[in-house]
């Protein structure tokens, strides 16, 4: 069985990035609601208290119930982990002076604390609270504090539980890594066992277990999830994998031909599946982002079922769900009230009454990719840049018509084609080009031209829930801007798109 850490959400910012650093040590790790504590097996060695947006002040703030964890096993309080920890039994949390916000120097009263083995005496962390721990119950011992924050570290005497009222896990704390080692690791007792060989074996024996002789039905996009859940699986089950590639007509040019040959050499049971005309009927004169999601999604499903159904005795759906999907489906706050239409196998297993399978459920993107390499798949594929599922449909502000689609397509390659021969292709996390719909005022040659607008946009990030624009170099950007307006008929300009998210997103729709 695989040991684990279990790490209780609050509601925090940090949640996921908790989890990241743990499993960046080789340790895995799960991510539940303060209301929804697992059972407690022999595979659990250690529990983590997130933060949260709430103060334990408030009437409604989460207050779980820690009975069966606090004593019995190792526990880490984090920022409003800590203060709970004490406000719970006898101490006193009161709001700060001032909000305790960013950087700030620790100062360790106690090496020899197992906690804080190996860091410096003075150590670089970062605060984000509101309130502050302004006295302890007894038995509690200081073992770390800063100027404003007298405690900022503490440790329960007698039991494997502490306390901090910083934030390990993000890097601006430069020895977050060294303190969460010292929890996971040698306070809990963890093996770090958890690697991308291990995953990929104990997953293929899992699925073989699970389908034995059944067949499974997989749609392929081309992108890294989907491409990793299928070698997967066909590492598991062989010619009993069938997957389908749907070419919407919104791909990037001459990406279905492309990834279709790709998936061949991979030994993959593939059907590829021109549908685009079907795609862009549907969508003619639809200008409403939301309305074109749905429209994509409705036919997806369509062209999807059809040609699954032409597969004798399927019983298996898989899909390329990821860890961050599972964490928003169960978070503490439960699903966004308001969430961008899920572009690709929505609605299939209803439709298609069958079970589903998810062999990538229990992996961040970062950690898929690592699987992938492990199994061998092309860095063509693995260090793809997310595409959306709705393709360029929302690149293209305002109605699509194949004639947008054909100019963005062209646009794109150029744009996609140049980061590559720059050497800057990697340095991104994801590139695109927006169709606007503007048209403005040009000069070619001796003549007035009067065409369209295309924006180009490349950005950084790690999961794509926050994402900040990448500073390309003015000479790169000047000389994709030339060969699009020399190249592309009907473009006349080419603006940069130099926006962050929050408050914009990565796509414009």
């Amino acid at each position: 069985m695989q040991e684990k850490i279990l790490i209780l959400d609050f509601g925090s910012q940090y949640t996921q990035l908790i989890a990241r650093r743990v499993r960046e040590l080789n340790v895995y790790c799960e991510i539940h609601p303060f209301h929804k504590i697992p059972t407690l097996d022999d595979t659990v060695r250690g529990v983590i208290l997130s933060g949260s947006p709430y103060s334990v002040r408030d009437a409604g703030a989460p207050k779980p119930d820690l009975s069966e964890i606090k004593g019995r096993l190792p526990l880490l309080g984090v920022c409003y982990g800590a203060q709970l920890l004490a406000a719970a039994y006898g101490g006193e949390v009161k709001p700060a002076p001032s909000r305790e916000y960013g950087r700030a120097m620790l100062t360790v009263g106690d090496p020899s604390d197992a906690l804080m083995q190996g860091l410096p005496q003075t150590t670089q962390v970062w605060m984000s609270h509101g309130d502050t721990i302004t006295g302890v119950p007894a038995g509690y011992r200081l073992i770390a504090g800063t100027e404003d924050v007298r405690v900022a570290a503490f440790h329960i005497e007698g039991e494997p539980t502490w306390g901090i009222q910083f934030h390990p896990e993000v890097y601006h704390s430069t020895d977050g890594t060294q303190l969460l080692r010292n929890f996971v690791v040698g306070i809990c007792g963890c093996s770090q066992s958890w690697t991308s060989e291990s995953f990929v074996e104990n997953t293929v024996r899992e699925l073989q277990s699970k389908l034995g002789g059944d067949k499974v039905v997989l749609a392929l996009s081309g992108g890294v999830d989907s491409s990793v859940a299928a070698v997967l699986l066909h590492k598991a089950i062989g010619r009993n994998l069938y997957c389908i590639f749907v070419d919407s007509g919104l791909l990037r040019k001459n990406e279905f031909e492309e990834v279709l040959a790709s998936y061949k050499d991979m030994g993959l049971n593939i059907k590829g599946v021109k549908a685009g005309a079907k795609f862009l009927g549907d969508l003619a004169g639809v200008t409403d982002p939301e309305k074109k999601r749905k429209i994509i999604g409705r036919d997806f499903v369509e062209v999807f079922n059809e040609e699954a159904q032409r597969i004798q005795n399927v019983q298996w759906l898989a899909q390329g769900t990821i860890y961050p999907d599972v964490i928003e489906s169960s978070s503490v706050n439960g699903p966004s009230a308001t969430i961008k239409s899920h572009h690709n196998v929505g609605g299939l297993p209803e439709k298609m009454h069958l079970q589903i399978v998810e062999p990538l459920r229990l992996l961040f993107k970062d950690e898929v990719r690592r699987v992938g390499r492990s199994l061998g798949i092309p860095e063509q594929l693995i260090g793809r840049h997310p595409f959306p599922g709705p393709g360029l449909a929302i690149r293209i502000l305002g109605d699509i018509t194949p004639e947008k689609v054909d100019i963005l397509q062209q646009v794109d390659k150029i744009y996609i084609d140049s980061l590559r021969k720059a050497g800057l292709y990697d340095q991104v996390w994801q590139a695109g080009a927006i169709l606007l719909p503007v048209r403005s005022v040009g000069v070619m040659g001796d003549e007035r031209t009067y065409e369209n607008c295309v924006a180009l946009r490349a950005v950084t990030s790690t999961d794509g829930m926050t994402a900040d624009w990448v500073h390309l170099p003015y000479e790169f950007l000047a000389d994709v801007s030339n060969e699009i307006i020399n190249k592309v008929r009907g473009v006349n300009r080419v603006v940069y798109d130099i926006s962050s998210k929050p408050p914009a997103t990565i796509e414009w729709e």
